[in-house]
């Protein structure tokens, strides 16, 4: 049950941080840790406490439920999009409805 969990950890990791366009190096540093810190745990030879865990996910930009959420494929920017999302008004929201609507219906 540990290596399920280790592994699709790492594999999030990876996900995520490619979705943003990062390298393990980059990453690393730019949380505090030594260069290879990331890449240490993309090989799942560590994992991270969990206050460096609240830093990755910081870093990008999800929170820890959305991190964990694996069907979720872009969670940053549903995040942001949330976020602008939020102060529509009524006519606005439906608008957007209305388009996520068509977009839905080609899906199909």
């Amino acid at each position: 049950m540990f290596e399920e969990f280790r592994d699709s950890f790492t594999e999030r990791l990876v996900e995520l941080r490619m979705t943003k366009g990062a390298s393990a190096r980059e990453m690393s540093l730019s949380l505090g840790q030594s260069e290879g810190y990331i890449a240490q745990i993309e090989r799942k030879h560590n994992l991270p406490s969990m206050t460096v865990f609240s830093y990755i996910c910081e870093y990008l930009g999800v929170t820890p439920k959305d991190y964990f959420d694996y069907e979720q494929g872009h969670p940053a920017l549903l995040q942001e999009m949330i976020k602008k999302i939020k102060s529509f008004n009524e006519d606005e929201l439906e608008s957007v409805m209305s388009l996520v609507d068509i977009i839905m219906k080609k899906k199909t």
